[in-house]
């Protein structure tokens, strides 16, 4: 298309030497929000369920009864989210589109034939997206706080697998927005594996030392096999009526609430 632009200007969208520069910076953020809203209004996504934990384990290794279990939950998840009648992609199993864990929970949505997402993000040490995200919901981002924002207002429930730093900086941001009630709606999350998490965090000391309330424990369960988190999941996720896609959770403000 001819340029009605003077010779050597450019139009400030489409300088790629200024979206990159540190002036940028709040057009890059702002393209991280818009930019994923767009798209999973276009393949109507509606909720989600977010895998989270190690990208370090796999298969064969010694906890690797943990990526066979998480590809199947999400299999009987994906099946049963399927099955709901509804116009729009409901459950739909989301994950940081890594490999360990990550890449079991989109295997295991593949498997029963679902879509599924991955929230990419670009690191130093690149990490590659497993080839079982679908490819239109494959994200990738560059900034930490737009990508927690995205896995946090589109769970309806989070299932926390066995893993390191990441996986315990995802589960105590979740666990601290319900604590807090800063999201309207309640976000079930299951801490899969009990004698792991028993291991690596004592909730219970927590509550004695008066760190957190006794009732915060209550903000999570324990599960060890994929069906019986599939009941717990499905017992916690009502039905409710059809809401716009996707299904942005509200933050309270403590008076009126706004996304």
């Amino acid at each position: 298309m001819p340029s009605n632009h003077p010779p050597g200007s450019r139009l400030a969208y489409d300088d790629p030497t200024f979206l990159g520069s540190e002036d940028g910076r709040p057009l890059r953020i702002l393209a991280e929000y818009l930019e994923p809203l767009e798209r999973f209004r276009r393949t109507r996504v509606h909720d989600t369920i977010v895998f989270f934990g190690s990208a370090r384990l796999s298969a064969e290794g010694p906890l690797g009864r943990y990526f066979a279990e998480a590809r199947e939950l999400a299999r009987l998840l994906t099946a049963w989210s399927k099955s709901l009648p509804s116009s729009a992609h409901r459950y739909v199993i989301c994950t940081g589109g890594g490999g360990g864990i990550m890449e079991a929970a989109n295997q295991g949505a593949s498997d029963a034939g679902g879509r599924s997402i991955g929230l990419n993000i670009s690191l130093p040490h690149e990490q590659r997206p497993n080839p079982y995200v679908t490819r239109e919901l494959l994200f990738e981002f560059h900034y930490f706080f737009m990508r927690k924002l995205w896995f946090a207002h589109l769970a309806r429930a989070l299932v926390v697998f066995p893993g390191g730093f990441g996986t315990l900086d995802e589960l105590t941001e979740i666990l601290t927005l319900a604590q807090t009630r800063k999201l309207e709606r309640r976000i079930p999350v299951i801490l899969y594996g009990s004698q792991y998490w028993n291991e690596i965090i004592n909730f219970d000391a927590l509550a004695r030392h008066g760190m957190i309330d006794r009732a915060d424990l209550q903000l999570f369960q324990y599960a060890d096999d994929p069906h019986t988190a599939l009941a717990v999941l499905q017992s916690a996720l009502a039905p409710e009526p059809e809401a716009p896609t996707p299904a942005f959770a509200h933050s309270s403000t403590g008076g009126a609430e706004s996304a």
